[in-house]
């Protein structure tokens, strides 16, 4: 048996000068952790102001595209071009997608925009997670990802009540000015502070792994629009099975965006990513559609709508600091408890969210945050561990790729389902009531799916870590 994961301490994690960049790979957590919140919590105010309802998950959707392109290719650029000037590329695009979702005078120069943060914003993710790679013993990664945790705790008390006091003065438009100004903050501090130096190692660019993913990422977006379940349906299935394409060809390539052995299940690292990206399909719809059903069915405020659902990410970041030290059996334990967790949730939400009491509904979401909470850290250090020194840049950049390519996936199918029941006309309380039952209803498949394979992926590792057990 391999031996099992031991823990190391926060002054190991914060020490010989890590401090301030873990300071900075926090700021870039908290841009996209803040994103999510408040759009969330905005977008119906967005809907009403454009008149684009129709195109509502694509607010979501058009975000995750350009985020999944830009994490996929995040470890080569930051190869290319070193931590410095790569993350200060990826923040002054930002900016400047924000900048122009901010002026848009109608819903398509919005998306536009949305689309512009999707790519500085992906690349902020997946250089985030290829500075934790590189800076972090495997041991120091469940409590490095726990207090990466915190910052979403932190931007669950604060994301929603910007947006819902912006969204409630109807000025919207200044949650993105305000974002364009903290992403350019993350620009001058990376400046300041990391490293300067570029590395010649590599300088090709896997563009034909990179081409596919962007074709299935535009067949999942336009699920959305189809106008029924079945074509939808089709599109969706057709953009992940260009995903599982891309993955085949690049274990073939010579240059690589994911580690080896990435498309299969019985990898550790394999099964891992295929249980964060169910995860994130599963999970997507309570983000992009619980403001809005619990606006229009309830009567709640854009600020009240945010914190309920905001308790996903509260009970995420409670339960994940407590669990970070845990080592021996516990984390593959709680990788195949947070997986069952979540499940629950998921069903919980699809039971209580058109007409249960609020309690009810506060404890269904924050149930689907406790199961990540008990697992992702464990997840993440799991497929770190199981690579090689050289494969951890890539194998930290294939986290956020595979979890932004689930949360466009899942954006997607929950915008589908959304649209049939109505909500492409506009937010009625019948179409919020159905779409409060069948967003999680459709998700409980794949929840299930993310079950089995976290149960797998929380088996005894082998004697090769790289592979589980048959």
């Amino acid at each position: 048996m391999s031996p099992a994961p031991v823990s190391g301490s926060w002054a190991d994690v914060l020490g010989q000068g890590r401090l301030p960049r873990f300071i900075l790979i926090c700021l870039a957590v908290w841009l996209n952790a803040a994103d999510s919140l408040i759009t969330a919590t905005i977008m119906p105010s967005v809907g009403r102001s454009l008149a684009g309802y129709a195109y509502f998950g694509w607010a979501t959707a058009g975000y995750l595209m350009g985020s999944v392109l830009a994490a996929a290719s995040s470890g080569v650029l930051a190869v290319r071009l070193g931590l410095r000037s790569a993350t200060i590329a990826a923040a002054l695009l930002y900016t400047g997608g924000c900048a122009l979702s901010a002026a848009a005078p109608e819903i398509f120069t919005f998306l536009a925009g949305r689309i512009l943060q999707g790519f500085g914003g992906g690349w902020l993710a997946g250089l985030a997670s290829v500075a934790i790679g590189l800076l972090f013993a495997n041991r120091l990664l469940p409590r490095v990802y726990s207090a990466i945790s915190s910052v979403w705790g932190v931007a669950v008390l604060i994301g929603p009540m910007l947006g819902g006091l912006f969204a409630d003065a109807g000025s919207w438009r200044a949650v993105f000015w305000l974002f364009a100004a903290q992403s350019a903050i993350v620009a001058a501090v990376a400046r300041a502070i990391l490293p300067a130096e570029t590395t010649t190692a590599s300088q090709a660019v896997a563009w034909r792994a990179l081409g596919v993913i962007g074709i299935g990422i535009v067949l999942i977006a336009f699920g959305d629009l189809a106008d029924n379940f079945l074509g939808a349906a089709a599109l969706i299935a057709l953009g992940i099975g260009a995903f599982v394409l891309a993955l085949k060809l690049d274990a073939r390539a010579a240059v690589r965006l994911f580690p080896l052995g990435s498309g299969d299940p019985r990898t550790v690292h394999g099964a891992g990513y295929a249980t964060l990206f169910l995860f994130y399909v599963a999970t997507m719809g309570l983000t992009v559609y619980g403001p809005a059903v619990l606006q229009t069915l309830r009567g709640l405020s854009a600020l009240a709508a945010g914190y309920v659902v905001g308790a996903e990410a509260l009970f995420w970041t409670a339960l994940a600091l407590p669990v970070a030290g845990l080592s021996g059996n516990w984390p593959n334990r709680l990788i195949r408890l947070g997986a069952a967790v979540i499940f629950v949730g998921l069903l919980a939400c699809a039971l209580v969210f058109d007409d249960g009491h609020l309690v009810w509904v506060v404890i269904a979401t924050g149930s689907v945050g406790a199961g990540f909470g008990l697992s992702y850290a464990f997840i993440s250090q799991a497929i770190l561990g199981a690579l090689t020194d050289e494969e951890r840049a890539i194998g930290g950049a294939g986290i956020a790729t595979v979890r932004l390519t689930g949360a466009a996936a899942g954006s997607a199918m929950a915008a589908a389902v959304a649209n049939l029941a109505g909500f492409a006309n506009g937010f009625s309380c019948q179409a919020a009531r159905t779409a409060g039952v069948w967003v999680f209803l459709a998700a409980l498949p794949l929840a299930l799916l993310a079950c089995l394979s976290a149960w797998r992926m929380g088996a005894e590792r082998a004697v090769n870590p790289r592979l589980l057990p048959m």
